[in-house]
C-alpha cells in the first residue's frame, strides 16, 4: 500500500481560478489520504479565495497565500520547508494546470520508494507531449540535451515541474544557497541532487499543453535555464554548490 498519508503535492499559483477547483478535487478526490499545499502569489482573479473556500471540505487542502509574484523557486522553497517541518515523507511537486496528469501520482510515488527523487519525465520514452508548437517542443528539447551535454548530468528530462522528492533529497538541499527563481529552478535542484549521489529515477510521462489559462513559458525562461547550465557548471567546479 503506497504512503499517501506521508505525502503532500505542493502546487504554486498565479491566476489559476480556471483550473484550482477541478484539480483540488481531482487529487483529493482520488486519494483522500493525500495532503496538498496550495501557495499563491497574490493571484488577482481569486484563486486563493477559492482554495479558502474548499478548505471546508478537505481538512488535507492547506493554503499559503504570499500576498503578491515572488517567483517559481521561492515558491518551491516555501513548500518544501513548509513539508519538512509538518513531517512529510514524500513531496511533490507538479502544476495546477492539467499539464501534469493527477492520474500519475501513484507511479511517481511507488518509484520513490527505491529512489531519492523521482521525475515524471517527458522525454525517457521519446518524446511524450501534447498539442505543444514545434518551436517550443526543440527549445525544450533541445536545452535538455545541451544541459546534459555540459553537466554530465544522466537525466533526460533536466527542466521538468512534476517530480516526488524524499525527505532525504529535500534535506540534503542547502536553500539558502539556491540562485534559480524562475524555471531554471528546476535544472538547479536536480543537478544539485545528482552531483550528492543521491538516486534519481525518471518514470515517463505523457506531458499535455495546459486546457484553462494562459501559458506562462517563453523564450526568455529558456534562456534563463541555458545561463543557469553555466553557472551550476560553474560553482561545481570551484565547490561551492
Amino acid at each position: 500500500m503506497l504512503p499517501y498519508k506521508k505525502s503532500v503535492v505542493i502546487i504554486p499559483t498565479y491566476n489559476e481560478s480556471e483550473n484550482i477547483e477541478k484539480m483540488v478535487t481531482a487529487l483529493l478526490n482520488e486519494y483522500s489520504d493525500l495532503s496538498l499545499l496550495i501557495l499563491d502569489d497574490g493571484s488577482p482573479d481569486g484563486t486563493a479565495n477559492l482554495v479558502k473556500k474548499m478548505q471546508q471540505s478537505y481538512p488535507n487542502l492547506h493554503l499559503i497565500d504570499r500576498g503578491k509574484k515572488l517567483g517559481i523557486g521561492t515558491a518551491y522553497i516555501t513548500g518544501f520547508k513548509w513539508a519538512l517541518k509538518n513531517g512529510f515523507e514524500y513531496i511533490f511537486e507538479m502544476d495546477c494546470d492539467f499539464s501534469h496528469s493527477p492520474q500519475d501520482i501513484p507511479r511517481l510515488l511507488e518509484a520513490a520508494q527505491n529512489a531519492d527523487l523521482v521525475i515524471g519525465s517527458r522525454y525517457i520514452d521519446g518524446i511524450s507531449i501534447v498539442n505543444w508548437p514545434m518551436k517550443r517542443l526543440l527549445l525544450s528539447y533541445c536545452a535538455s540535451i545541451y544541459t546534459r551535454f555540459l553537466t554530465g548530468i544522466n537525466i533526460k528530462d533536466t527542466t521538468g515541474g512534476f517530480k516526488c522528492f524524499t525527505k532525504k533529497a529535500l534535506e540534503s538541499l542547502a536553500f539558502d544557497k539556491i540562485i534559480s527563481n524562475g524555471y531554471s529552478f528546476q535544472l538547479e535542484v536536480n543537478y544539485k541532487i545528482w552531483a550528492k549521489g543521491m538516486k534519481i529515477k525518471e518514470v515517463p510521462i505523457i506531458f499535455y499543453e495546459r486546457r484553462n489559462g494562459q501559458s506562462k513559458m517563453d523564450k526568455s525562461i529558456v534562456f534563463e535555464a541555458l545561463f543557469a547550465v553555466f553557472s551550476l557548471r560553474l560553482r561545481k567546479v570551484f565547490g561551492i554548490l
